[in-house]
């Protein structure tokens, strides 16, 4: 880094703690609940979107997409299928039940519709997928900011999450979804990798060269109508699973939902997704982009080391190729810092702190408005302690981007049912939806982590059993997953093991069918509601 590259670097985290101490000392100064959690309700469509946005724009896109790219060719760009038909679902089949409800938690509808003891489940279910969530993708910028500068990772973790959690407390949602506004803007996110690109194909002799070197390697891939679940990126399984995992993101995830609650009208909140559609069609082709810009420029499976994670690609490249222009590496890391100030952290704790306090404190215990917004401004605290702990785990994940989508398919697609049988299949009682929600939930578990315990165990032959398992999950994790998981030693997938082939895309689709199944015959067995 030079001193140009930590002049952007230290503005932009300065700016965006001033975004949050400008709305703790305007208005209403975050006194109230509704204030800090859903910014009055008062919110429109434009700021809404565009944090929406970023939400997906993560360091996860940033980082993940063009390693994907560089690695298997460009079949991951048919993801962006699915964001057609998501799109209009959530607009017009979630939006308008939660809108209409004038709830603050989405899980308020579970007990609405069902039970309390479901509603509970969702939002346990919530809060562990989104802390441990927030561990990949923070991990992902402090490598970013290791590799550039050699800032020890846990300094510039601590330090990212102490800049999202003082404007997170101070400023509330406002905060959240301004600093959003900023940070997407072109400066900071979509500008930066777009002078990459420019620079890049610049030194390659222009676009054309690139593209032609792509294709003559053979990563410009045709679209892959292969029907197998067992293939990881095909038109079905980015177009069909990836529109359940989206669902499970946009339309019932507390951190999504609350965007859109906080609008002024059901109208507004509606436009707001409709203005992603091609925010969203950006992000996908800028990430294409750079990746098969990396690839044209080296011209091989890995011009790091081999046991380098693919995730720093694009990180060797910025320093390496693009270093010799000041202030471009410090605009870039800033753009990865940037991304990790969203979903995964501020509106994470804002989300969190949420469900906390609307799903588990307040129907228990009486209190003040003012007093539970001090709890709610504790809690987002505590969410961010968790979130460091988190990262640990995170450190041992091989992709951040594949990572991230399982951690989401695997945990999201069970919470995702349970809200889309509750409102399309009213034969769904408490029970059946409960009991749906748990056999689908450890079904998803045992195929999504058991498929990554049996890949690292057939690559650790010889070594004591589950030693890198351990490392790879830090220990936290490990006793769980073996409560459903007995790994083979054999290193093919065949008999039952080829259920761990299983595409990460599908694995809310899998959830919802085996949900819907089990709830039907459940609910059916013991009468309607």
């Amino acid at each position: 880094f030079a001193v140009g590259d930590y002049v952007v670097f230290c503005i932009c985290l300065l700016l965006s703690l001033l975004i949050g101490i400008y709305y703790a000392i305007t208005g209403g100064r975050q006194a109230t609940t509704d204030e800090f959690l859903m910014a009055n309700r008062k919110m429109s469509a434009a700021p809404v979107s565009v944090s929406l946005f970023v939400t997906i724009m993560s360091a996860i896109t940033v980082l993940g997409v063009p390693a994907e790219v560089f690695q298997h060719g460009t079949s991951y760009w048919m993801f962006g299928f699915s964001y057609f038909l998501f799109t209009p679902i959530v607009a017009h089949c979630f939006i308008p039940v939660f809108y209409d409800m004038k709830i603050t938690s989405v899980y308020e509808y579970l007990e609405r519709r069902y039970s309390k003891i479901v509603r509970l489940c969702g939002v346990v279910s919530f809060i562990l997928m989104m802390i441990v969530y927030m561990g990949v993708v923070l991990y992902a910028p402090s490598l970013a900011i290791n590799a550039v500068t050699g800032l020890n990772v846990w300094i510039s973790v601590v330090g990212l999450c102490l800049v999202c959690t003082i404007y997170t407390v101070c400023g509330g949602l406002k905060a959240v979804i301004w600093t959003d506004v900023f940070q997407v803007g072109p400066v900071i996110m979509v500008l930066a990798q777009i002078i990459v690109i420019a620079i890049g194909c610049n030194k390659l002799g222009g676009i054309s060269k690139v593209f032609q070197i792509a294709f003559d390697a053979g990563k410009l891939a045709p679209i892959n109508f292969d029907p197998s679940p067992f293939e990881a990126h095909t038109f079905w399984s980015l177009c069909i699973g990836g529109s359940f995992l989206c669902m499970s993101i946009y339309g019932v995830n507390q951190a999504s939902v609350q965007r859109f609650l906080c609008c002024k009208t059901k109208l507004q909140a509606q436009i707001s997704i409709y203005l992603n559609l091609p925010l969203l069609h950006l992000v996908m082709f800028i990430g294409c982009s750079i990746g098969l810009l990396i690839y044209s420029q080296y011209r091989c499976d890995n011009p790091l080391h081999y046991d380098t994670k693919p995730d720093q690609l694009l990180l060797y490249y910025v320093m390496n190729v693009l270093g010799e222009y000041p202030g471009i590496p410090g605009l870039f890391i800033a753009c990865l810092f940037c991304a990790s100030l969203r979903w995964t952290i501020s509106s994470s704790f804002n989300s969190l702190a949420t469900v906390t306090m609307t799903d588990i404190i307040r129907p228990h215990f009486k209190m003040a408005d003012r007093r539970a917004t001090i709890i709610s401004k504790t809690l987002v605290c505590g969410y961010a302690l968790l979130c460091l702990c988190m990262t640990l785990i995170a450190s041992q994940m091989p992709s951040v981007l594949k990572a991230a989508l399982s951690i989401l398919g695997i945990m999201g697609g069970p919470m995702l049912s349970l809200f889309l049988l509750g409102i399309y299949c009213r034969h769904i009682n408490h029970k059946g939806a409960l009991a749906g929600f748990m056999v689908s939930m450890v079904l998803v578990f045992w195929v999504g982590f058991g498929s990554i315990v049996f890949r690292v165990n057939n690559q650790t032959q010889g070594k004591p059993p589950f030693s890198f398992i351990i490392q790879l999950l830090q220990q936290m994790t490990v006793d769980i997953i073996c409560l459903f998981i007995l790994v083979s030693s054999v290193d093919v997938y065949t008999g039952i093991n080829i259920i761990y082939k299983l595409s990460y895309m599908w694995y809310s689709g899998f959830s919802f069918l085996i949900s819907l199944l089990i709830s039907t015959v459940v609910s059916l067995c013991t009468g309607k509601f």
